[in-house]
């Protein structure tokens, strides 16, 4: 399968991000990494294999970007308040920089947000955030509850990053049109985060599917089998 691998300078963030990109056409899938995790985190780890088929068929194109958590949520050094700003920050440049390179490659207007463990978190609240252009959200064993991070502080970027704060009041039209999967593993550390998530999304009357499975723990094997599966639902 074909890979490309870009760096450039994010005005945005202010400083050079890197991101590998897979396949040649199809819906773009923006593929978040796990906590911390790098631009290549999902090929070493055999997630792009996993979705190989699709990428194969061309009926996928999937754009890796580095990760920004170590200056926003796991920036322990930082005030909260920067922590919640660079956070912002990152959106930002997701929106701005790297959308507009899968519309523009793809001849697709809406993408797909995907990931894993704290991935799962990012592509849930980008797609959130932004449901004008995105039409499926695959958060795997995600987590949607990021105050514990903060020592306690709030402020609007915590809010508007904090899933479980902003979703309930959340009412763009395009909310009730996005295909969402909260998959996790019935042994999964993360699974209470999902069924909370699954909770205010009904209360919303916001089509989803909580996806339990069966005797898995929060590890990529169970992660490895979800994606080619949520891929194979898209229409």
């Amino acid at each position: 399968m074909q890979e490309e691998f870009h760096r450039w300078y994010s005005p945005n963030l202010e400083r050079e991000m890197e991101m590998l990109v897979f396949g040649t056409a199809g819906i773009p899938v923006l593929l978040f990494p796990t906590s911390m995790g790098k631009y290549y985190e999902a090929k070493d780890r055999h997630l792009i294999q996993a979705a190989s088929w699709f990428l194969e068929q061309g009926k996928m194109k999937i754009y890796c970007p580095d990760s920004f958590d170590s200056f926003a949520w796991y920036n322990k050094q930082a005030h909260p308040g920067e922590r919640a700003w660079n956070q912002h920050r990152y959106d930002t440049m997701l929106k701005d920089e790297i959308v507009p390179r899968m519309q523009q490659e793809t001849g697709h207007q809406r993408i797909i947000a995907a990931g894993c463990s704290f991935g799962g978190y990012h592509a849930l609240n980008f797609g959130f955030r932004h449901p004008y252009i995105v039409s499926y959200i695959f958060s795997m064993s995600g987590v949607f509850n990021i105050k514990g991070r903060l020592d306690g502080y709030f402020d609007d970027h915590v809010y508007f990053n904090n899933p479980v704060d902003f979703v309930p009041d959340a009412n763009h039209p395009d909310i009730w049109r996005l295909g969402i999967v909260l998959g996790t593993g019935e042994n999964d550390i993360c699974r209470p985060y999902n069924e909370e998530m699954s909770n205010i999304l009904l209360k919303k009357r916001v089509n989803h599917w909580l996806d339990i499975r069966p005797e898995a723990v929060h590890d990529w094997p169970l992660w490895l089998n979800m994606f080619p599966h949520y891929l194979s639902l898209v229409k």
